[in-house]
């Protein structure tokens, strides 16, 4: 059973700094009200991610004027999805290791993702927090809707350095205006 993918977007300028590769993730249990793609909520919309698929995002991720991958959804962090985000961002760590990685999950990090969290797997979701450079988390909240922020579509959702966040046992935001 694969993970399903909406849109793999090349050249991508809005999720992350640079340009990146962005794997929209299908499958999600938010439901926010507002979402700009709702559609990704289903866990089988779009494409299964097959082993092809992930060695044409390697393939493009490997072009010089690449940043980094960034992976969104959908929801990355859903239970089902896990496992093949985990085994994408390994392998782009390995492959690729200049090469940065932001997520995007509409879980709050220190609440969902950490151990008796609503999103954590033991030793899945830890590695993946372990293996990313950056984490934009939070629900997306129309009532705080600002177009303005850089990488985010909600005032409550926060640019996490996760490097630091991770050596460090305390959360370091990352400030973006």
């Amino acid at each position: 059973v694969f993970m399903y993918v909406g849109e793999i977007m090349k050249a991508d300028c809005a999720n992350g700094t640079g340009t990146r590769v962005s794997v929209f993730v299908s499958g999600c249990l938010n439901h926010c009200k507002g979402c700009f793609q709702p559609q990704t909520w289903d866990f089988h919309y779009g494409i299964p991610f097959t082993p092809e698929l992930e060695d044409m995002v390697l393939k493009e991720l490997s072009e010089s004027y690449y940043e980094g991958l960034t992976i969104l959804g959908g929801e990355p962090f859903e239970l089902q999805n896990q496992p093949d985000v985990l085994a994408l961002i390994l392998r782009v760590k390995k492959e690729l290791p200049e090469k940065n990685i932001w997520m995007y999950t509409g879980y709050t990090y220190h609440q969902d993702l950490v151990p008796g969290g609503c999103r954590y797997i033991p030793d899945v979701t830890d590695t993946i927090l372990d293996h990313i450079d950056v984490l934009v988390d939070g629900r997306f909240v129309e009532e705080k809707k600002n177009l303005s922020l850089y990488f985010r579509g909600s005032e409550n959702q926060r640019i996490i350095d996760m490097k630091k966040t991770r050596s460090g046992n305390e959360i370091i935001l990352i400030p973006f205006p």
